[in-house]
C-alpha cells in the first residue's frame, strides 16, 4: 500500500481525525478508478478502494447521529427517522466533505479526474463516509463519534430534517438517498360525493409502497408518504 501524503496527513489532522495506520486512510481515498490500467504503477498492484470502509462508515455514522437524536430530543420514533434519513444522506455527507476539502485529497484516475470525479456528491459523499470507517477501523468508536459530532454540528444543530409536511419529507428522503421521486395514485375512491373516502398509495421504484385512507385525496396523500417513512425511512 502507498504511504499516505504528507500533505494528506496533515489535513488530515487539522480536520480532526487521527491517523496511526496510514494503510486504511490511503484507502478510504481511493476510489475504483485509480486501479485502472491507467492509473496502475509498473508493477500493476491493485490498490483497495474505498468501498468496504464505505459501507462501514455508513453504518457508524447512523449509529452516531441516532445516538445524538435520541439523547437531544423526546421525538417520537417517525420524526427521529426523518431527521436521521436527511442527516445521513449521500447529498449532506457531500455537503460536509465539500466544506472540508476532501476533493483535493481523493486518488482519482485520470480519466475519472478529468470527468469532474472530485467534484462528484456520489463519490463525495461515498468518501466521507469511508473516512469516517477509517477513523472507526483506527481509532474507534468514541473517537469516531466525536469527531462526527464536531463535522456535522452545524446540520445538528439547524434544521435538517425537522418536522415538515410528509410529502416534502419523502421527497427529500428520495432525493438524499439518490431515488426515483415518489408516485402517487389513488387506488379505491368510496362513498357518496358528500362523504367520499379515498385510498391513495405512494410508491417509489426499487424501494417499496405504502397506502392511507381519508376523507379527502390531499390527507391521504400526506398519511401515505407518512406511513411510507415510517417503513422504509
Amino acid at each position: 500500500m502507498t504511504d499516505l501524503a504528507p500533505e494528506t496527513r496533515d489535513w488530515l489532522s487539522t480536520t480532526g481525525f487521527t491517523v496511526s495506520n496510514d494503510n486504511v486512510w490511503v484507502e478510504a481515498l481511493t476510489h475504483g478508478s485509480f486501479n485502472s490500467a491507467a492509473s496502475r504503477s509498473r508493477s500493476g498492484d491493485h490498490e483497495v478502494d474505498y468501498q468496504r470502509l464505505e459501507f462501514l462508515g455508513d453504518r457508524v455514522l447512523g449509529l452516531s447521529v441516532a445516538s445524538w437524536l435520541y439523547a437531544s430530543s423526546n421525538n417520537q420514533e417517525g420524526q427521529l427517522s426523518q431527521r436521521l434519513n436527511v442527516l445521513v444522506s449521500g447529498q449532506t455527507c457531500a455537503r460536509i466533505a465539500r466544506a472540508i476539502g476532501v476533493a483535493d485529497h481523493i486518488r482519482l484516475g485520470k480519466q475519472a479526474r478529468e470527468d469532474g470525479g472530485a467534484d462528484s456528491a456520489n463519490i463525495l459523499g461515498d468518501v466521507m463516509e469511508a473516512l469516517i470507517g477509517a477513523s472507526f477501523v483506527d481509532n474507534g468508536y468514541d473517537i469516531t463519534r466525536e469527531v462526527i459530532y464536531r463535522l456535522w454540528e452545524s446540520q445538528l444543530d439547524g434544521d435538517a430534517g425537522k418536522s415538515k409536511h410528509p410529502k416534502s419529507a419523502l421527497q427529500e428522503w428520495a432525493a438524499g438517498n439518490q431515488r426515483a421521486m415518489p408516485q402517487y395514485e389513488i387506488v379505491e375512491r368510496s362513498g357518496p360525493d358528500h362523504a367520499a373516502r379515498f385510498k391513495v398509495a405512494v410508491s417509489i421504484k426499487n424501494v417499496g409502497a405504502a397506502q392511507a385512507e381519508a376523507s379527502n385525496k390531499g390527507e391521504a396523500e400526506k398519511l401515505a408518504a407518512k406511513a411510507f417513512l415510517e417503513e422504509f425511512g
